[in-house]
Order: structure tokens, then sequence, then C-alpha cells
């Protein structure tokens, strides 16, 4: 794999994270990219998203959000959501972005990063997993709560 670097997220390169391809099974537990870049206009501008490019091809994108006064702890400092290509899942993309928001939150003072997810056959859990997250709860959804502690 080539030189993996990150980009802010931009109307330039919006286009292609939207039309990232996923493995069968996975579009049950991902919406569009879109609804989450609507959220980074919103107030209060606590979103952090990047895009990952190997070359100059977009190869995955990653949405953090810290809101400090989030009244849920869960939502303080969390991976919202992370999209990698179909085609270079399993090549590092997802950990190397997943580590670039680990030191974001690091660089913020933040000593925990949170996700949400949930469970099924090709669903996110085993990624979440091997990067680090651990279970610490379930929302009222059903949805599984990981933490990792800086």
């Amino acid at each position: 794999m080539s030189q993996l670097r990150l980009e802010e997220l931009s109307a330039s390169t919006i286009v292609y994270v939207n039309s990232l391809g996923l493995k069968p099974g996975q579009e049950q537990f991902v919406s569009p990219v879109s609804y989450a870049a609507a959220a980074a206009v919103t107030p209060p501008h606590t979103a952090w998203q990047r895009v990952v490019l190997e070359d100059d091809r977009v190869v995955g994108f990653i949405h953090g959000n810290f809101d400090p006064d989030a009244h849920e702890e869960e939502f303080r400092a969390a991976l919202w959501r992370i999209n990698v290509d179909a085609d270079v899942q399993g090549r590092g993309v997802g950990t190397f972005a997943v580590q670039a928001l680990i030191e974001e939150a690091r660089r913020r003072g933040v000593d925990r990063l949170t996700v949400l997810w949930e469970r099924g056959e090709d669903g996110p859990e085993e990624f979440f997993l091997h990067v680090g997250f651990k279970p610490v709860g379930e929302t009222p959804y059903g949805e599984v709560i990981g933490a990792i502690d800086l």
C-alpha cells in the first residue's frame, strides 16, 4: 500500500467520499456520508472530518466529534463514522484513520474516545474491537457503546 495521508473534507473530496464502495452486507450499517457532512455545518461546529488518500485517490473517510458540553458522555469525544472503500478494506486504511482521530483527541486533552455500533453479520464490531475499542455499555436502542481510554 502506498503512503496514506489525511486531508480535511472539502467540496472537492465529498463527491469521492460519497462514492466509496461497500462490501456486500455493509450497506445496512452505513448511512450516506452527506448526512455527516451536513452535521458539520450546523452549530456548534464540533465535527472533525477527514478524508484518507492513497496517493491522490480518496480511499476512506472519518468523522469525529468533540463536544465537551454534550450531556451524554459517549458524545463528548466520539467517532461518529468511518468508511473505507471496499477495494482497500483490510489493508490498514481504517486503522490509520482511527489512529489519526486518537491523536487529535489526545491533542485536545481528551482522555476517552467512544463509538457506537450495531452488532450483526458484516457489521463493524470486529474492526472496532481490532483497533482497541472495548464495549462499555449499550444504548436504549441496542447499539454497543465502545470506548478507548487514552
